[in-house]
């Protein structure tokens, strides 16, 4: 049986930098607390806390008192900042650069739709860490859609600025911009502010490529995953016998029967060793075939 993992796939440039900041802080000795999963993969997770991370929520925060709180890749709005110095808490900040730029984007979209009257719309998962993050930017209410049956929300007599969650699907956002263009008043005032990480979004068309190749695909990947579902189903469009893992103890035997050839990729959440964890248990498997 061949086994290949995809080069592309793992945790991307974001994630790596906030795991690495963590790594780092646990160096030092002591427990460091981290608002919310440092990323949506329980196995890497369960690593971390083997090493001093413990994940705590906001409701916890007033119990940490001159400790050190790690803010994940996905950021938090300015009353998380603001509560800490508060609280006296000192921050360990991993916002993904992409998001800050994203943040930064749509405290100015606010500003400029404000002058105008008109509203700002987001692409993203409602409840979603990132999102909460953005929408937490300013006071004014933010419309977050996931899907065409959102549109609805949106006053279509008045501008719109459209952005999205990093680790949205392109197509998605084109296609969502295309209608509320045909939808406005006057499409004009319609702006479509691609805000997609061209480091998630570029992995779409390889995926499938990749799938493609394959008797049966391994996608890993934790099930809290935003970007983790979304790139799933496109690997399970180009390759029918796609099947989704958190880690190599779920592989079911059968997925693989008469499989010459399994390839085995994951989500931006995913890390390099649990990839690599999958392919030693598959080779074990076909081994004993």
């Amino acid at each position: 049986m061949r086994v290949e993992i995809d080069e592309r796939s793992g945790c991307c440039f974001g994630v790596v930098r906030a795991i690495s900041e963590a790594e780092k802080a646990l160096g030092e000795g002591g427990t460091v607390y981290s608002l919310g999963d440092i990323v949506h993969n329980r196995v890497e997770v369960q690593r971390l806390e083997a090493l001093g991370l413990r994940t705590v929520t906001h409701d916890e925060m007033p119990r940490l008192a001159g400790c050190r709180l790690f803010i994940r890749a996905h950021g938090e709005p300015p009353t998380t900042y603001a509560a800490a110095q508060r609280l006296g808490i000192t921050l360990i900040d991993a916002t993904c650069p992409v998001v800050a730029r994203l943040q930064r984007r749509v405290k100015e979209a606010h500003a400029a739709m404000r002058a105008v009257g008109g509203q700002v719309v987001i692409l993203g998962k409602r409840g979603h860490a990132e999102v909460v993050g953005l929408t937490g930017q300013v006071a004014e209410p933010t419309i977050v859609i996931e899907g065409a049956e959102d549109l609805a929300q949106i006053d279509f007599t008045r501008p719109i600025h459209f952005l999205s969650q990093t680790t949205q699907s392109i197509a998605l956002f084109e296609r969502l911009g295309a209608e509320m263009k045909r939808r406005a008043a006057d499409p004009a005032q319609v702006r479509l502010d691609d805000t997609i990480c061209r480091q998630v979004s570029g992995r779409e068309e390889h995926l499938a490529q990749f799938a493609a190749r394959f008797d049966a695909v391994l996608f890993v990947c934790g099930r809290k995953s935003s970007n983790g579902k979304v790139l799933f189903e496109v690997c399970r469009r180009a390759n029918p016998r796609t099947y989704n893992i958190e880690e190599a103890a779920e592989i079911d035997p059968a997925w693989l029967a008469g499989a010459a050839s399994v390839g085995i990729c994951g989500a931006t959440s995913t890390p390099r060793w649990l990839m690599q964890r999958v392919a030693e248990a598959v080779g074990a498997l076909g081994r004993k075939a």
